[in-house]
């Protein structure tokens, strides 16, 4: 009986390892370890994204040297993406895959953290940097169709006093950049996002800062790492049960990502449903039926 335990836990981890070889393989800049490892190597591709996303110039861009941050040792620290220190200001972009139903306080807390650190004793709250957070989000997390959510504070009683405090959240969504977007650079990006085609010499570079990415050993074994600890709960001891949830959760999650890719794909009509389906690893009757709908929706 513990032989056959065994042998099924053993199998759900070759599983489990064979699911997120096969997310390394698919991985491009819209995966967030991904665009993490990317722009932390390439801080001039960091400017020039930021600089394109929030139409400023960067003075003198700095990237963080820690990966982590913690204020205490009761706090939850977090990691954040890529953290941007410029004169003056501070700015976080964060790559996300997918809608977890709490990206504004996300944004809210790693506003914070992000003002503890940069705001040092015996210094004014005057001192405290221009602070952005930036979220490249594939999917319409506020459902308004529009492609750029910009918050700022500002009083509810007149709706036009801004409180001053010189913070911003932003939030691109990807699919809706790429096809609305006015800014060519910008489009070009998003187009790149979604479909990995390169179409300028800035996504040039990034699809080859992609390919030296995964080409690290390094990389790939912290990613296999990094994917472990997410499949498993340690702390719960209760690895198989968990496994076998996260395994089937893995596959399910990375079929659902394939299908939003590919209607994405699919209205910016820019490839046919054959490079969709080699692209997202979907079968072609698949794509075609997608394809097929999203006909029939907009004729209806």
């Amino acid at each position: 009986m513990e032989e056959q335990k065994e042998s099924n836990n053993k199998g759900t981890a070759d599983e489990i390892t064979l699911a997120i070889e096969q997310e390394w393989k698919r991985a491009t800049l819209s995966n967030n370890f991904i665009f993490y490892k990317v722009m932390r190597a390439h801080p001039d591709a960091c400017q020039r994204l930021i600089e394109m996303l929030l139409g400023v110039k960067i003075k003198d861009i700095k990237m963080s040297s820690e990966e982590t941050i913690a204020v205490d040792p009761y706090s939850k620290s977090v990691r954040l993406d890529v953290y941007v220190k410029d004169t003056g200001r501070v700015f976080d972009v964060e790559m996300q895959m997918t809608n977890t139903k709490e990206l504004p306080e996300r944004a809210r807390y790693y506003q914070g953290i992000m003002d503890v650190d940069t705001l040092k004793p015996k210094q004014k709250y005057k001192d405290l940097p221009d602070s952005h957070v930036i979220f490249i989000c594939m999917d319409d997390i506020f459902a308004n169709s529009l492609p750029v959510n910009t918050f700022q504070n500002v009083c509810i009683e007149d709706g036009k006093t801004k409180l001053g405090d010189r913070t911003w959240k932003h939030f691109f969504i990807a699919p809706i950049c790429a096809i609305m977007s006015k800014d060519a650079e910008v489009k070009a990006f998003f187009e790149f996002l979604i479909s990995n085609q390169a179409s300028d010499s800035y996504t040039d570079s990034l699809k080859s800062y992609v390919v030296d990415a995964k080409r690290s050993v390094e990389n790939k074994m912290q990613f296999m790492t990094w994917e472990r600890q997410r499949a498993y709960d340690f702390d719960d001891g209760k690895e198989a049960g968990i496994a076998i949830g996260r395994e089937e959760g893995l596959a399910e999650g990375a079929k659902q990502k394939a299908i939003e890719a590919s209607i994405n794909l699919l209205k910016m009509n820019k490839l046919s449903p054959e490079e969709i389906a080699q692209a997202q690893g979907l079968p072609l009757d698949q794509v075609q039926e997608l394809a097929e709908k999203l006909a029939a929706s907009t004729q209806a």
